[in-house]
């Protein structure tokens, strides 16, 4: 229901990310990074499986906070960076799953006490010719007063994290290859 945050969402569009929908919607800044991880079918199965059991995120330096084992539609997640007065607590719901031939991912959308309104999604894509990365994309605005306060450095921190995601599954998905 546009205009209306949905089922608890701090945001209207909730699992636009994983819709096709043009990105992003009015009010809002997009983020897209992307890092290569490798290549092969078997790489790709392991990163897919490092990011749907929250594998990445607590290996970046993350904490989860969560009662699933992995991420599945409606799954509350609160994500944690930081440590003392400088820990970010971001509460999210997975707004859908994405389990495509060449494609593996979830979305989560925030809610209320996040930082910022809006959703992240993280895909592992296996591109043609086998080459295979992590995407981060996401769409948001500061909700939080110092979110605003920081204004371009929330967007900059937003980034760093998305980086430090990628490079975490890459770490992941190298350690599996060695030990298999």
């Amino acid at each position: 229901m546009p205009g209306r945050p949905q089922a608890g969402f701090t945001y209207p569009e909730a699992g636009a990310t994983l819709s096709g929908a043009p990105l992003p919607p009015p009010g809002y800044h997009l983020l897209c990074v992307h890092t290569g991880l490798g290549h092969g079918e078997r790489l790709a199965r392991a990163a897919g499986e490092a990011l749907l059991s929250w594998r990445m995120h607590r290996a970046a330096g993350a904490t989860v906070d969560t009662a699933a084992p992995r991420a599945e539609p409606g799954a509350e997640v609160t994500v944690s960076l930081g440590a003392g007065p400088l820990r970010l607590t971001a509460p999210c719901r997975v707004a859908g799953i994405v389990r495509e031939p060449g494609r593996v991912g979830f979305a989560y959308g925030t809610l209320p006490g996040h930082p910022v309104t809006g959703e992240e999604a993280f895909f592992v894509e296996r591109l043609p010719g086998g080459a295979v990365r992590l995407a981060v994309v996401s769409f948001s605005r500061a909700a939080a007063w110092y979110a605003r306060a920081a204004g371009p450095l929330t967007r900059a921190g937003q980034r760093a994290v998305a980086r430090r995601y990628g490079r975490a599954l890459r770490r992941l998905v190298r350690e599996a290859g060695r030990a298999g």
